[in-house]
């Protein structure tokens, strides 16, 4: 009977010992699931943290600062964010070949700065007194082992637009992103307070230079190349001291519309970004009055002006092959303001 107990025994202890192994066999892929299926770089980054979009970056009030135009953003006092150590690229444009007007500083500079993050090769163009903030996004570029174009001169005039395109594309082997971003904005009180010479000046940088790029351009840009133009909150609400400068961003909202329709067979996308308030140095050089400089972007739903920074992963979206299908459209960031 000894014997006999101790055999049940024993195979009581067999089978019981194979339904736990069973079990832990059942239960092993789940408790896997977590750890085995998950890529390395993801078991080891702590979750991001929420940021309260409000308190982000400062908000008014802030002090008076003034600069000759077209001014820098080094010397401006909170100094602009572009994401020089923010925006971290992950490849989503590498190989491309980039121009970007007003590439110094403002949106073409965060532009700029995420696109050789993501892989591309990058040429800016900006005027010769800015020379200092282009020679530090050309620096940022480089760093990413990008190539980087510092194409200086005056884009109100053609010939200098013309050599700008063909220098681009000898200087970076081929072109398939135009950013048609800079800008000339100075506020007058009173239409009366707008010279001819200041109305010449402000059309000629914000329309006749997207022309005469996009028309040396075209014989260069494939199917899949983008265009995109910075437009603005005062295509759809404009201000009443920015007369001209407002006239000139309806326009860029109307050219994309317009040639997206054109482009569209020949596989060409074009889309526009419309930002609010954001720090730039159009404001401390004549952009804006003293006074409205103080209080600006207060008005927005978040109490504060943008970034360029946080117009960056747009400009990179409507730059990337992922966007496709978006074509003809106006991408808003205007903190809660705005009407695109």
């Amino acid at each position: 009977m000894a014997k006999q107990d101790d055999s049940a025994l024993s195979r009581r202890q067999f089978v019981g010992g194979l339904g736990v192994g069973l079990a832990a066999m059942a239960a092993a892929p789940a408790l896997a699931q977590g750890t085995e299926n998950v890529p390395e770089n993801a078991k080891k980054a702590a979750p991001a943290a929420l940021e309260d979009p409000r308190a982000k970056y400062p908000k008014p009030p802030f002090h008076g600062q003034s600069q000759p135009w077209p001014g820098l953003a080094g010397k401006m006092d909170p100094k602009p964010d572009h994401g020089e150590q923010s925006y971290k690229g992950s490849g989503r444009l590498a190989g491309r070949k980039a121009l970007i007007t007003g590439g110094d500083s403002g949106m073409g500079r965060a532009a700029a700065i995420a696109y050789a993050r993501e892989g591309a090769d990058v040429a800016i163009n900006y005027l010769p007194d800015e020379e200092p903030d282009a020679q530090e996004v050309i620096s940022l570029i480089k760093a990413e082992g990008r190539i980087g174009l510092a194409l200086p001169g005056d884009l109100r005039d053609e010939a200098f637009c013309n050599a700008l395109v063909a220098n681009a594309v000898k200087g970076l082997g081929g072109l398939d992103i135009v950013v048609n971003n800079a800008a000339r904005q100075q506020t007058r009180a009173s239409i009366l307070d707008v010279s001819t010479e200041d109305f010449d000046a402000t059309m000629k940088t914000n329309i006749y230079a997207p022309f005469w790029i996009l028309k040396a351009a075209l014989p260069h840009l494939k199917p899949g190349s983008v265009i995109i133009g910075t437009a603005s909150e005062q295509a759809y609400d404009p201000s009443a001291d920015l007369y001209d400068y407002a006239q000139t961003k309806a326009a860029t909202m109307n050219y994309v519309k317009s040639l997206a329709k054109q482009l569209a067979s020949r596989g060409i996308r074009v889309n526009g970004v419309a930002p609010g308030p954001i720090w730039t140095p159009l404001q401390v050089s004549g952009g804006a009055t003293q006074e409205k400089l103080k209080s600006f972007g207060g008005q927005t739903p978040l109490g504060r002006p943008g970034q360029p920074a946080e117009l960056a992963s747009i400009y990179v979206q409507l730059a990337d092959a992922g966007a496709s299908y978006a074509t003809g459209q106006i991408y808003g960031s205007a903190g809660g303001s705005g009407q695109p």
